[in-house]
């Protein structure tokens, strides 16, 4: 078994937001070559953008003959496809060409109500049914949308995803699989099937979508006969391996109790494990979402703020005649000092999402003295933001019935000492970065490994830690964390409802 492993090579493939990227690995985890290029979004007007399918196509493939050139002799045993969720477009089924060009998951034209896409369902019964709240991201008001624009353009259509579109055309197969369906609003966590009686309601046929399988189940042998300049001989097998965010998850072992994953960037993602169970009232009331995990019989919650590292660009962006560079932005911080700022900032230049979701309430800084300079303002942005994933993973404590205290980040924000460290404090929580330059690349490709049984869990897992071991670790400072603790909750949280109730009603009166 040992010589096998050696010999075996993985790839994944990351269908992003911002960059296509493809990584060829090793069974120990080890990059062996990696390669990214830009996702080819086309300006449609009224400052939206779509995706041609076969422009994608054609992006992933270059990244794809950049690992695997023709003459490198590296077998590659298996290739598992993790992706952006909730985007998609529509092709005929019998010509499999495309209908309609990918809708980015980001697109805000499908306006809908709450109300209107409930079908027959309470708001608690949809919510247990799909494990989401109502809004525009998901699948399903896109494919509406797409119909108002065009009566009759779904039927003899099937709704294809960015992750399931790049195995139909290595495979010539189409599905999905549980982690990317539950993203659609159409799919039932409790059974595992797409929502015939909600797709009923809208005249939906369930055949509008494909069929979903668990993550890394093998879809197929790449085409024979179709080799595209790569080397993948002999041919390989190929998976769906989910949403991105599971799936990087499961790279960096966040997937025990008590360890939670911190997906850092312009927006900040929190998620952590559920054991499989019918959704309650109380994860209703949390605002999170949740979905179907890459591993078996297991949920995944999930908290976002939209305007994390995002708060950080928008601010240095506005400090002067250039944008601070991140160096300078460096030095502020340091002169600062390692005291809390004394500065709230509500990190809402986008509303909130959970634990309270609110697109009316905007950001605000409170508390500014004279003494205050750019150094405070720029440590009070990561103060805000470290409160607003503290407030989720609070509520993530009391969902799951168990402490949290290990979070595993990764991301471009972990590049900040500072920020890593009042995360730690805020918290009191060790956090964990992993020497893994793409977890989301290296988690599509082990799904893809678990998959083909060419590796057990507990091998990933094992791999995980070993990783983990050798990461930068970051504790917090206990007399900080008592500090935090104090702004936290008599500032931050004391100014939720007052902040709140003010917007509500500026909205309110401005109809």
């Amino acid at each position: 078994m040992e010589e096998r492993l050696e010999i075996m090579r993985f790839v994944g493939i990351d269908v992003g937001t911002t960059h296509c990227k493809a990584g060829l690995f090793d069974a120990s985890g080890k990059s062996i070559a990696m390669a990214s290029g830009q996702t080819p979004y086309q300006d449609v007007g009224g400052g939206h953008v779509e995706i041609e399918p076969e422009e994608l196509w054609q992006v992933v493939l270059e990244t794809l003959r950049e690992i695997l050139p023709g003459n490198t002799g590296q077998s590659v045993t298996a290739i598992g496809i993790t992706s952006m969720a909730e985007a998609g477009f529509l092709m005929d089924k019998q010509t499999k060409q495309p209908r309609t060009r990918f809708i980015p998951w980001f697109d805000d034209r499908p306006r809908f109500s709450a109300h209107s896409l409930m079908g027959p369902f309470s708001p608690l019964e949809r919510f247990q049914r799909s494990g989401l709240h109502p809004g525009s991201k998901w699948s399903l008001p896109k494919i509406l949308w797409l119909r108002s624009l065009e009566p009759g353009i779904t039927e003899g259509a099937v709704w294809i995803g960015a992750g399931d579109y790049i195995a139909y055309r290595l495979t010539g197969k189409i599905a999905t699989d549980y982690t990317l369906a539950t993203r659609t609003y159409c799919f039932r966590l409790d059974t595992r099937n797409w929502d015939e009686k909600l797709l009923g309601s809208f005249d939906l046929d369930p055949s509008l979508f494909p069929p979903a399988y668990p993550s890394g189940q093998p879809l197929g042998f790449t085409l024979e006969g179709e080799n595209w300049g790569l080397n993948l001989s002999p041919r390989a097998t190929v998976c769906v391996s989910g949403h991105d965010h599971p799936c990087a998850a499961l790279a960096v072992g966040a997937t025990r109790p008590g360890v939670v994953y911190d997906s850092m960037g312009t927006a900040e993602t929190l998620m952590g494990t559920l054991t499989d169970a019918l959704l309650s009232e109380k994860d209703y009331d949390s605002g999170f979402s949740y979905g179907c995990h890459v591993l078996p019989d297991r949920l995944y919650w999930m908290g976002a703020l939209s305007s994390s590292g995002g708060s950080i660009e928008w601010l240095r962006s506005i400090m002067g005649e250039e944008p601070l560079s991140y160096q300078r932005i460096d030095e502020l911080l340091s002169e600062s000092g390692p005291e809390p700022s004394g500065i709230i900032y509500l990190p809402y230049l986008a509303g909130s999402g959970a634990p309270w979701p609110d697109v009316t309430v905007q950001g605000a800084f409170v508390g500014l003295l004279r003494r205050h300079n750019r150094g405070h303002l720029l440590k009070a942005v990561l103060e805000g933001t470290a409160y607003e994933i503290e407030a989720i993973r609070q509520t993530a404590e009391a969902i799951v019935g168990s402490a949290i205290d290990q979070i595993i980040a990764v991301g471009g924000g972990t590049r900040n000492k500072h920020w890593l460290q009042i995360k730690a404090d805020v918290s009191g929580c060790e956090y964990i970065v992993p020497p893994v330059a793409e977890a989301t690349l290296l988690g599509a490709a082990l799904v893809a490994a678990l998959g083909c049984g060419a590796l057990e869990e507990e091998q990933i897992v094992d791999l995980a830690k070993v990783q983990n071991e050798l990461g930068t670790k970051v504790s917090p400072y206990l007399q900080r964390h008592v500090s935090y603790e104090y702004w936290y909750e008599k500032a931050f949280l004391a100014l939720q409802e007052p902040l709140r109730s003010y917007y509500n009603a500026v909205v309110d009166e401005r109809g």
